[in-house]
């Protein structure tokens, strides 16, 4: 009986012995992750889940394990706004990717207030070959209370490109103020464009560029600052109508389906050669690429008369990656990290996407869409940069703004009645902090 009883408690502890060395299989224990042939995962959490960067982020992951034995990445992506909303879930529910993309400034900033993004200040620190590629002025829509909580790698800037066959046709020139702005409009809706310009109002985003830069050329930086920090908000200035009315006399110029397509859409009409002019990206360059015959250029946003806000700030901020305090695998993730924006990876990255990235010399005339080059200087000598406006205030804030702009754009509602919402969300926001 002894012995019968004393060959079953061995193979209990076989049964225990093989359930932790299969339960420790994902744990690591170096930065490399093949310490006794275990394999080490890291989660990764991105938003670009559409070609071209899908297929990119798919060559990272299999180049990293390839040059990494042991080591798993298990990869997810979702598109813009679930991957907002995904991502404060997993962040305020603790269960965070051991490394995920970010937008930057108040998004960033609300992720690393949970207390659970890693303070990446010491990995620029302890390498400062690898710190030294990037540019230096994205740092900061990373960087709160003196600390760097993100690695930016793309940057961007948005501006209205034109086409210039059409302005040279007409005699055009680049306006530099708003009324020179609604006069070139005019002129080329008396030309025969019925639509001048041109934007997918189905998309709430690109309501809030147009609205958020406005914003910016309108009021002065110190009004900005109080109302689009959380809790102090009111919205209260004269600028602030002002700017809505003028969005609602620049929707009728842009055609009364405006609000029934999205950016896509449009910027493929204006791609076409069927719309003068239209707001985009500069990471929007790749697509522009695909119609060699068009000929374009572009111009900032003009500056209202009435405008104290820098005339020569530009709309744009970069996007990158931050990694979570709570993981077992800093070392590894961040690695990881500055495997994707290395130089080598950043070249790849332009060549096959046709985006910008942080990394100083990725972008060559060989290996860009025209225009590139004369982007990123741009961007390097902005006067200043403003954020994307959902990413400028609290969601809520943004929300009103974003859907109250479609709303003037359909002529539902009012500027005045946009505004008593972007006030009402403020004073909600108010309420919370006290």
């Amino acid at each position: 009986m002894g012995r019968r009883l004393g060959l079953l408690l061995l193979a209990g502890l076989l049964v225990v012995l093989t359930a932790c060395s299969s339960n420790n299989s994902s744990t690591a224990t170096n930065g490399n992750g093949d310490s006794e042939g275990k394999t080490t995962t890291l989660k990764f959490f991105h938003r670009w889940p559409n070609e071209p960067r899908n297929s990119y982020f798919n060559y990272i992951k299999e180049e990293f394990e390839k040059q990494n034995p042991g080591v798993k990445i298990e990869m997810e992506s979702v598109l813009n706004d679930n991957y907002k909303e995904k991502i404060k879930v997993l962040v305020s529910s603790g269960d965070i990717p051991d490394v995920f993309s970010s937008w930057s400034d108040s998004f960033a900033e609300s992720l690393v207030s949970s207390g659970r993004v890693e303070d990446l200040t010491s990995m620029f620190d302890s390498d400062k070959d690898w710190a030294g590629t990037l540019v230096q002025n994205q740092l900061k829509s990373f960087t709160f209370d003196d600390k760097i909580y993100g690695v930016p790698f793309t940057m961007d800037g948005k501006v209205f490109f034109y086409n210039k066959k059409i302005f040279n046709k007409l005699g055009l020139e680049k306006p530099k103020t708003w009324d020179e702005f609604i006069a070139l409009l005019d002129k080329l809706k008396a030309a025969g464009y019925d639509t001048p310009i041109i934007e997918g109002l189905q998309d709430s985003w690109a309501v809030g560029h147009y609205l958020g830069t406005m914003n910016q050329r309108m009021l002065s930086p110190e009004v900005l600052a109080t109302d689009y920090a959380v809790g102090t908000g009111k919205f209260t200035d004269p600028g602030y109508l002002q700017v809505l009315k003028y969005w609602q006399k620049l929707t009728k110029y842009m055609g009364p389906n405006a609000t029934s397509v999205n950016h896509e859409a449009t910027r493929n009409m204006f791609i076409a050669g069927e719309v003068p002019i239209h707001y985009l990206q500069f990471a929007e360059l790749g697509y522009l690429k695909d119609k060699p015959d068009l000929e374009f250029d572009y111009f900032n946003f003009p500056q209202f008369s009435e405008g104290k806000g820098n005339a020569e700030g530009l709309t744009g901020a970069p996007e990158g990656f931050m990694i979570s305090k709570e993981t077992a695998n800093k070392e590894l993730a961040e690695k990881f990290v500055k495997f994707i924006v290395s130089p080598e990876n950043a070249a790849k990255f332009q060549k096959d996407v046709g985006s910008m990235t942080t990394v100083i010399g990725a972008a060559t005339e060989e290996n860009s869409p025209p225009g590139t080059l004369g982007a990123i200087e741009v961007i390097q000598n902005a006067a200043e940069t403003t954020p994307w406006l959902d990413n400028a205030v609290d969601a809520s804030v943004a929300d009103a703004f974003m859907r109250g702009g479609q709303a003037i754009a359909a002529d539902i509602e009012t500027p005045e009645e946009v505004l008593k919402e972007v006030q009402a969300a403020a004073a909600k926001l108010q309420a919370v902090k006290k």
